[in-house]
């Protein structure tokens, strides 16, 4: 689980690194995207896993479009507008969006121990929206960079929302090929190629093997050997990881305010996992 959220948490910093090349950040979604696709197609040759159930192809559709294709657009836009730091926070703001989809279309409205890790992450993102900004060279934090990164939570939120049924009954490494096929060919029509360069397709091709297939592939051997809770807990090493890879890298810090909105944000997932733990401790995730 750890080597999962390291992988994860660089994500922006490697991908700022193609942006840097001019490859936009539709055409790092798709080759992210589509390498990913690739490999997991692959593994799931070699491993000789059943195939997708057909009636679970409609959901790992609608995953492939709003989970990659909306997903990965939407992160890497709020990193190329606000930095790395920013986009990370906010695309944590995912638990928030979880709670809100499961009251509107479950009807499972928070109780009290929920509502305050909840409120903690809601006050963690207005903190990080409404600071002064990250201190970033040659960024500024916009309303744009805001509303791609909280989109980038809201559709992250589907993997959760949508995506337990999914690998619940199927072949991580299929259900994987599926939906990141889905969102390369979703992408595809909006990507303009050109040529690329030997250090941009050195990233392209570390966020491919290292930060999808080989973060997914630590997942899923981290959450049979961990609880729920264990596995979220350890998962909150991500936007750490980003934060300071993003310092490291590129010279980015958070505005004081933002800071806070961090500590917040991690708070938040904390206590929520720690709330898993008493409510399901024999629970395995999917």
């Amino acid at each position: 689980m750890v080597l999962a959220a390291v992988q994860w948490g660089l994500i922006g910093v490697i991908s700022r690194v193609a942006m840097a090349e001019s490859v936009p950040p539709s055409e790092v979604a798709f080759w992210r995207a589509a390498l990913g696709a690739l490999g997991f197609a692959l593994h799931a040759t070699l491993t000789r896993a059943a195939p997708l159930r057909p009636r679970d192809r409609g959901q790992a559709a609608s995953l492939g479009i709003g989970g990659v294709a909306v997903m990965y657009l939407a992160h890497l836009n709020a990193v190329r507008t606000g930095g790395v730091a920013v986009a990370s926070i906010l695309l944590y703001s995912a638990p928030l969006w979880v709670a809100v989809g499961g009251w509107l279309g479950w009807g499972d409205r928070p109780n009290r121990g929920e509502a305050l890790p909840l409120a903690l992450t809601l006050l963690g993102v207005g903190a990080v929206a409404l600071s002064t900004g990250s201190h970033v060279p040659g960024h500024t934090l916009e309303g744009g960079a805001v509303g791609w990164g909280l989109l980038s939570g809201i559709t992250y939120a589907l993997y959760y929302l949508m995506g337990r049924p999914l690998f619940a009954h199927n072949a991580p490494s299929r259900a994987l090929a599926w939906v990141l096929a889905v969102g390369a060919l979703a992408l595809a029509p909006f990507v303009t190629f050109a040529a690329i360069s030997p250090r941009a397709w050195a990233a392209l091709g570390f966020l491919a093997a290292s930060c999808t297939f080989g973060a997914y592939l630590a997942y899923a051997h981290g959450i049979r050997r961990l609880s729920p809770s264990q596995a979220a807990t350890v998962a909150t090493l991500e936007p750490v990881v980003a934060l300071g890879a993003a310092y490291g890298v590129w010279g980015e810090r958070l505005a004081p305010a933002g800071i806070a909105g961090a500590g917040l944000v991690i708070a938040g997932i904390l206590g929520s996992a720690r709330l898993a733990s008493r409510t399901a401790p024999g629970e395995n995730p999917p």
